[in-house]
């Protein structure tokens, strides 16, 4: 994958730490511990910017676990090279525990695979199970970032954003359509959830920074 820790001073890296920075003054009031990185369709590098950023937020010494989320395409084991065959989908269905499937990347960041893709991942990620997954992580580490599915094409990713802080949504530089963010946003809303921004994905870094946050 793309990596900030390629280039430490690209404009790459520099957009995530504009990212980051957003993220933590999104709200004056109340801290943004469990964020949900999603995108209209596939293909928009919705995962990319979920890895750097979990990589971007734990080089503050900040304790940060990245769970996919996504257990119909899931790439988590693929952004960080680890294996993806034990991971949430096991710990929903009681066969594991959450400190058996978690991969330590740095002394900072941990990681959760999808494990084994279920017949019934909607029914799963809406399940009590699920969000005590999420209360636990919310104890034991300073920030969660769960990559889902596109919102767009199932409901996995707007059952999920029930149940974070906030929702940040991925767009690709002319691929991906204004009224299709428009309607992802809506169905964000339609659940309470709380979209705190959007990033803009695949600019030319000869026209400007790779990726813009607002």
């Amino acid at each position: 994958m793309p990596s900030i820790l390629d280039d430490p001073k690209s404009y790459y890296a520099e957009a995530f730490r504009t990212i980051k920075t957003n993220i933590k003054y999104s709200s004056a009031d109340k801290h943004k511990k469990v964020l949900l990185v999603t995108s209209t369709e596939a293909g928009e590098g919705k995962s990319t910017i979920s890895a750097n950023l979990a990589l971007s937020l734990s080089q503050d010494n900040k304790k940060v676990i990245i769970v996919d989320g996504d257990l119909r395409k899931p790439s988590v084991h693929k952004q960080f090279r680890i294996s993806g065959s034990v991971g949430l989908t096991e710990v929903l269905i009681g066969e594991q525990s959450l400190d058996s499937v978690k991969y330590k990347i740095n002394p900072y960041l941990y990681a959760i695979t999808s494990g084994h893709i279920p017949p019934n991942p909607a029914e799963l990620l809406a399940s009590e199970e699920m969000e005590k997954v999420i209360e636990k992580l919310r104890e034991d580490y300073d920030y969660v970032i769960i990559d889902t599915n596109p919102i767009g094409l199932v409901a996995d990713a707007q059952i999920l954003s029930s149940k974070v802080d906030g929702v940040i949504l991925v767009a690709r530089y002319e691929k991906t359509k204004k009224e299709n963010l428009l309607s992802c946003k809506k169905m964000i809303d339609q659940v309470g959830g709380n979209t705190i921004g959007v990033v803009l994905n695949g600019i030319d870094e000869k026209r400007g920074k790779y990726y813009y946050y607002y």
